[in-house]
């Protein structure tokens, strides 16, 4: 069991002793985050640092070093903060340089701002959200050993008030003997001090401050912490809606959370900070109770955010070589599984196979290369059947989202997000998604009506997003185009009314007296352990990489022209497109990362297949067959 460690508990402390060997070291800044960076590294180090995703802020100890997954949601503009100030000691009537890096307020005294030593340094700052739809199952807690610390470590005497409320600062000495506890009590399993109800969770905000404050989740009914993460180095390489695990120095003082026109300006780090409008201030500098300051050290892009597998590059490698055996007898359960789901039709379940490990690799131009972008018709209108589908999809995948295309929906939902010129800020909406997501479109709840203006501009908005896998973000006097990774699953009665890249319609062979039940029962049927083969598979034949040989790609040419010799009209460049994503993702499911002969007519006959099921009707929306 590992000790207590000061980096963790007191990284601010790492940060003052390199910052104080500044003069004969000029890299310092650059040995503190190595000096983090190899901490981590170490014997899976990583686990032990508290999450804000799954410990309530009010546990967490202020100034501690903390992680959180998130999705970077909007980009702040730089900021300038006092990198290294002087302070005025007046008990010693002595001067001390202080460094200001990874901090929000000044300590220790009087700042002397006309100091020479006084360097103004720049920042940028990233409003970050949880990941937008992850399941519930989708937990990193599991992996953590650190979701105890803080309860155990960090006690607040007033858990109960708000850090705004809290205007004295008597609190901190307590704070910091608490944070010098043994080993025994910070690593240990001894049960927190305090009521079970008594702890906040993230989504049981102050009602005062929720009504005032948006915290500009994507998805509606989201719930968990926002963060205004503050980057120091390399900001140009992260973009909007990134997936990160950020390390960072948690800052929650109640001084960021006064007001504008009642905060001391000599306190803070920020000289800009009045420059603010009313309203961009309010965005910018929320109550640091319900969005905390974390000053990012180190972050790791995520490519994916599935717990059960390694997130880095070399470990994710090695772990896909040790279950590539696995593949075939795992798939083989989780049709099984869907074609149960499905009421019997085993061919619709192939195809929703593919769908869920279908992934964009590559553009070509503007066109997306490995979308695949199902319509599901044949399902029942009014029934329960999209919604249960739904819930086997949500067990299986890490993030996901189902959007019922109602009237009232279409016409009154925030899809594209904006931009808000008076708080300086992008007003996220629905299609602001992270990479990955399965995105489910549920038609068959859309009645008669008229759709408004913006019914029109949101069912547009997700036709770019089927058709070219983009999102075009509304700033007023122009569009800006964001590329996307989105799994659409579309359900629907009739063929879609959206465009897609494959249409299967259902034929149930099972009629249960009571689908509710029927469905429910096959989803229970479902042990955790069994779940977890099908998310890692899932996961797993995403990743793998893919290639056809000039021997195959030579045969299936002359493939498409002995096709095409009898009737030109059967086999179109776009038929040929879509065999070929059919047989990529048919080789993949199986845990091969090229193409065969074998898996090429085995493409052909399922695509056939399809085909001779599918309802004929004229196309009016450039679907798909």
């Amino acid at each position: 069991m590992p000790t207590v460690h000061d980096w963790i508990n007191n990284p601010l402390g790492i940060v003052d002793g390199l910052f104080a060997q500044s003069n004969s070291c000029p890299d310092w800044e650059k040995k503190v985050v190595e000096y983090f960076k190899e901490k981590l590294k170490l014997n899976d180090a990583h686990t032990w640092v508290p999450s804000l995703n799954d410990v309530p802020l009010h546990y967490l100890k202020p100034n501690s070093l903390v992680k959180f997954r998130c999705m970077v949601q909007d980009m702040f503009d730089p900021e300038f903060f006092m990198g290294v100030y002087e302070m005025n000691d007046p008990t010693s009537n002595s001067k001390q340089v202080k460094c200001g890096k990874y901090k929000d307020i000044t300590e220790g005294g009087q700042v002397d701002f006309n100091s020479r030593s006084t360097v103004t340094s720049e920042r940028q700052t990233f409003y970050c959200v949880p990941i937008p739809g992850e399941s519930q199952w989708n937990s990193f807690a599991g992996t953590s050993q650190a979701r105890v610390v803080p309860s155990t470590s960090y006690v607040p005497n007033r858990h109960k008030r708000s850090y705004e409320e809290d205007d004295e600062m008597d609190t901190q000495p307590q704070q910091m003997k608490d944070g010098a506890q043994s080993s025994a009590e910070s690593h240990g399993n001894i049960e927190p001090k305090r009521q079970e109800t008594e702890a906040p969770s993230h989504d049981s905000f102050p009602s005062h401050c929720t009504s005032s404050l948006d915290l500009n989740f994507p998805l509606p009914g989201e719930k968990g912490p926002a963060c205004l993460v503050k980057v120091y180095e390399d900001w140009d390489s992260f973009k909007l809606n990134d997936m990160l695990e950020v390390f960072g120095i948690l800052s929650v003082d109640p001084a960021l959370s006064v007001i504008a026109d009642e905060r001391e300006a000599s306190s803070l780090l920020d000289p800009t900070e009045g420059m603010e409008t009313v309203e961009e201030q309010r965005v910018h500098s929320p109550p640091a109770s319900l969005v905390p300051r974390l000053h990012m050290l180190y972050a790791q892009p995520l490519v994916h955010n599935n717990p059960l597998l390694p997130s880095s590059n070399f470990q994710r490698k090695a772990h896909l070589s040790s279950v590539l055996g696995e593949l075939a007898s795992i798939r083989a359960e989780l049709l099984t599984y869907l074609t149960h789901v499905l009421l019997g039709d085993s061919l619709a379940a192939e195809y929703l196979i593919l769908h869920l490990i279908s992934n964009v690799y590559s553009r070509r131009d503007v066109l997306p290369l490995g979308k695949f972008t199902l319509n599901l018709s044949g399902c029942p209108h009014s029934s329960p059947f999209t919604e249960h589908l739904y819930k086997v999809i949500q067990q299986l995948v890490p993030s996901s989202y189902r959007l019922c295309m109602s009237l009232h929906n279409m016409n009154n939902q925030r899809m594209v997000p904006r931009k808000d010129y008076t708080a300086n800020r992008l007003v996220s909406g629905t299609l602001q998604l992270a990479n990955n997501t399965s995105l489910f479109l549920d038609e068959t709840q859309l009645e008669q009506g008229q759709l408004d203006a913006t019914g029109v501009r949101n069912i547009t908005a997700l036709g770019n997003l089927i058709s070219w896998q983009k999102v075009d973000y509304d700033f007023n006097y122009h569009q800006m185009e964001f590329s996307c990774n989105i799994n659409v699953l579309i359900t629907s009665e009739g063929r879609s009314l959206l465009p897609s890249d494959c249409q299967v319609h259902l034929w149930p062979t099972l009629n249960p007296p009571n689908l509710e039940e029927y469905l429910s029962a096959v989803q229970v049927a479902q042990v955790p352990s069994q779940l977890n083969k099908y998310r890692i598979y899932l996961s797993v034949a995403r990743a793998l990489n893919y290639t056809i040989s000039d021997e195959i790609t030579k045969a299936v040419e002359e493939d498409f022209v002995e096709m095409r010799k009898d009737d030109p009209q059967s086999m179109s460049a776009e038929d040929l497109h879509r065999l070929l994503d059919v047989a990529r993702l048919l080789s993949l499911s199986h845990g091969q990362n090229t193409l065969s002969r074998d898996g090429w007519m085995k493409a052909k006959q399922l695509e056939a297949l399809r085909i001779s099921q599918t309802p004929q009707q004229k196309c009016v929306n450039g679907n798909e067959p």
